[in-house]
């Protein structure tokens, strides 16, 4: 029996890179410039990978895949870095289709997307899209995200129609400000109008944000509080905690709300934007704030007098997010509307959690069934667009 209950559309999975991951799918000029390891171990650690990669072969480990398919995390698990393996854990999850996501290089992605050198910049994006299609095509239900700098305007132009007609299902560009310029600037008006046309979603994921580049999500002097260093997540020192999480929204709030002042919701409607593994619990407030902002300043701006329709009415119509398993997501529901929230398991990461489906569902409380078949399954649908439907 699967895993899934219902009908469900996961809107935030994984692939778990070894350390040359990127290596192999990299032009001679970029490949001679990666780090000799990308993948999320430190040297020395390979060993362990290799490990894990025995004992996917071994019947006796394969034999517990659907016992252990939630307990199982990172390179542990089914299908999380040996790709012929992923349909057999998509069928004992049981979603109808997964948002596939690397693990490790969002913020190197950034960093080199802030970077000088932009021959590298774009070239590196381009190994780690031909490499999310390679690990993608074993199975239609996995939805592959194209990564779009956003530094230089012909650069971008050039490589959106690339990510298009390579068959991506959604376009992944960093949630913090480019380098230079806005992230509304006219200059980038060529990736909304081809991503509305096409009908694919633009996608913002945690560690693209604005100090991602640094490999931080705030300024470190908030954990220089003269006590013990604080364990992370996972029990180590590598990964976000209490303090750090609660930046994680920063930067899509920003972004988005530059967006929407700027009138680039307006002028796109059929855009979609999905923010994924940031959480969503800050949307109700976010949106009464923008709506605040845009009472206080509209008598002044010009651009918010072009706007047809009120701030919050740009988020339900085209913004879409996932809540952490440990939210109330119906909570965020009954404030934010029905429109925005949606499931994710994160697999096969840690941060999922066990069983995220038992979470969600003691969250959703009263929430009625139009509701719940909204954040299971419509609301990830009309992101998607044609990503889906292709």
């Amino acid at each position: 029996m699967a895993y899934a209950h219902r009908p469900i559309h996961d809107a935030d999975a994984h692939f778990m890179e070894t350390p040359d991951w990127f290596h192999a799918f990299a032009d001679p000029g970029v490949q001679e410039k990666l780090p000799p390891l990308i993948g999320g171990v430190a040297p020395g650690e390979e060993k362990r990978i290799e490990r894990f990669r025995r004992d996917h072969a071994d019947p006796q480990y394969r034999a517990l895949d659907g016992e252990q398919l939630m307990l199982r995390k990172n390179w542990a698990a089914t299908g999380s870095f040996i790709k012929q393996d992923r349909p057999r854990a998509l069928d004992l999850l049981g979603f109808e289709s997964q948002l596939v996501f690397n693990t490790f290089v969002n913020g190197r992605l950034l960093a080199a997307e802030r970077g000088n050198d932009l021959d590298f910049a774009y070239g590196f994006a381009r190994a780690h899209n031909r490499s999310m299609l390679d690990f993608c095509e074993v199975d239609s239900r996995l939805l592959a995200t194209g990564y779009i700098p956003l530094r230089d305007f012909e650069r971008t132009e050039v490589m959106t129609r690339e990510v298009i007609e390579s068959g991506f299902k959604a376009i992944l560009i960093a949630s913090g400000c480019p380098r230079g310029h806005s992230p509304s600037h006219v200059g980038l008006e060529p990736l909304w109008a081809m991503a509305e046309e096409a009908r694919l979603p633009i996608v913002f994921h945690v560690g693209g944000g604005a100090r991602a580049a640094d490999g931080l999500l705030l300024d470190p002097d908030y954990f220089e509080n003269g006590g013990p260093t604080v364990p992370d997540f996972h029990g180590g020192d590598e990964n976000f905690r209490s303090v750090d999480y609660m930046a994680i929204p920063t930067s899509p709030m920003q972004t988005l709300a530059t967006l929407i002042f700027d009138g680039v919701l307006e002028r796109h409607p059929g855009l979609r934007f999905g923010v994924i593994e940031q959480g969503a619990s800050w949307i109700p407030s976010w949106m009464r704030f923008m709506e605040s902002a845009f009472d206080a300043f509209r008598r002044r701006e010009e651009r918010l007098q072009r706007l047809s329709l009120r701030p919050s009415e740009y988020v339900r119509r085209q913004i879409r997010a996932t809540p952490y398993p440990a939210e109330d997501v119906g909570w965020t529901i009954a404030q934010a509307g029905p429109e925005i929230c949606m499931f994710s398991s994160d697999y096969p990461h840690v941060e999922g959690g066990r069983n995220p489906i038992k979470r969600f569902e003691e969250s959703l409380g009263e929430t009625d069934e139009a509701a719940k078949q909204r954040f299971y399954y419509a609301n990830f649908v009309d992101l998607m667009g044609a990503g889906l439907a292709t």
